[in-house]
């Protein structure tokens, strides 16, 4: 039995790992959780799995878990506080493996200290790398640390990859395995025919209405407006050790084949399957394992045909300029994070235009495009300039909207 942590545990990535622990109590013992404010989710979780710790990153949400663990007679539960909790927590003796699924920057300090602790470290927080980069992959190849993609993209290029790179993440050269190209597919979100001068008018209900996956407000307008698949190109970029030109996005509208990896031979390897993050989540934390994810088979008969066609630029600008910042390196990388982070929040709470948010990240990454990033504390010094910068744009735009 292996102990787990997660990171981000009331979150759609943490509900879905939850579920197979639920599915398999033989093989996985909850020894963590994390979130930052649901008290009363986590106040279920804690009923139900009885972690010995848990940490709310929030101080009045964890005096207010403290209260409801009191009242419903949970003493033996642990509860702390702060972000410097989340750190200790990974590195507890106990914990085998980490699932990392806290949203955004906020989740690069813990992911790091779980790699450093030589854990088996799930990442679903495809910022850590995005914007650390090879910071991150220099102490994943200094420690003891296995590191397995969740991201159903970069988990189903994970599994079309030959054993050896499969053993080699990060630093494993596709030209030694045959391999040509990667190919990230992307359905292209719920915007995919809108017309272009409609976009000025969506509404954040619109855009957390994907068409095919269940997820959380901040990654759902990712992917309507593909900055998340651009992330996810920087993040493919590390994870399998590649340049811009080993990586081409593909549009395939059905979400069924998650992604695919092109052979010189001319064979191409797909991953393919019903968009159920169980999936991915399930061939992680077994690997190299294969067990039941609570999945539904997928059903070839009654499958809808398979559509693929190229982004288009003009309507998916984000992605263009997260390719960009992966051209350009790591400063913008991380600016364009940072910014893109701000730009989402302020459109959700209705600040900003939906095409506001590809203004503020391009004008915040152009100011860091040659920025030298050398260690963590200058990634968390850029992360902060950057979105100040992004705060005033949308401070700018309030005023002159």
């Amino acid at each position: 039995m292996q102990g787990l942590s997660v990171l981000g545990a009331t979150g759609s990535i943490g509900m879905s790992t939850l579920d197979i622990v639920r599915r398999h109590p033989q093989k996985f013992r909850v020894i963590s959780l994390s979130a930052n404010q649901r008290v009363e989710q986590m106040h279920a979780l804690c009923l139900e799995f009885k972690p010995q710790t848990v940490v709310m990153v929030d101080a009045s949400a964890a005096e207010q878990l403290k209260l409801m663990l009191m009242q419903s007679g949970d003493h033996q539960i642990q509860v702390q506080q702060g972000e410097q909790s989340l750190l200790d927590l990974v590195k507890a003796p106990d914990v085998d493996i980490v699932m990392a699924a806290i949203v955004g920057a906020s989740g690069l300090l813990p992911t790091l200290e779980a790699v450093k602790a030589d854990k088996k470290v799930l990442l679903a927080n495809k910022e850590a790398l995005v914007t650390s980069g090879q910071i991150f992959i220099d102490a994943l190849h200094a420690s003891k640390a296995t590191l397995l993609p969740i991201d159903s993209e970069h988990n189903a290029i994970f599994q079309c990859l030959p054993k050896g790179m499969q053993d080699s993440v990060g630093h494993g050269a596709i030209t030694d395995y045959g391999i040509s190209k990667i190919l990230l597919t992307g359905s292209g979100g719920p915007f995919r025919t809108l017309p272009l001068e409609q976009f000025d008018t969506i509404t954040p209900e619109q855009a957390c209405a994907h068409p095919n996956w269940d997820m959380g407000q901040k990654i759902s307008v990712d992917s309507a407006t593909m900055m998340n698949k651009g992330l996810e190109f920087i993040e493919a970029k590390w994870l399998f050790n590649l340049s811009a030109d080993d990586i081409q996005v593909v549009l395939h509208p059905q979400s069924t084949i998650h992604s695919m990896v092109q052979y010189k031979d001319g064979s191409v390897l797909a991953q393919m399957g019903n968009p159920d993050m169980r999936t991915p989540i399930a061939h992680a934390m077994a690997y190299p394992e294969r067990i039941d994810a609570g999945v539904q088979a997928f059903d070839f008969f009654n499958c809808q045909s398979f559509q693929f066609a190229q982004a288009d630029f003009e309507r998916y600008p984000n992605l263009k300029l997260a390719i960009d910042a992966c051209r350009a390196g790591q400063g913008a990388c991380t600016a364009l994070n940072a910014a893109n982070e701000i730009a989402v929040a302020a459109f959700l709470a209705k600040q900003i235009k939906f095409t506001d948010i590809a203004k503020i990240n391009a004008e915040v990454m152009q100011s860091f495009l040659t920025t030298d990033v050398r260690s963590i504390e200058d990634v968390l010094r850029l992360d902060q300039e950057a979105r100040k910068q992004a705060s005033s744009q949308v401070d700018w735009l309030k005023e002159n909207s």
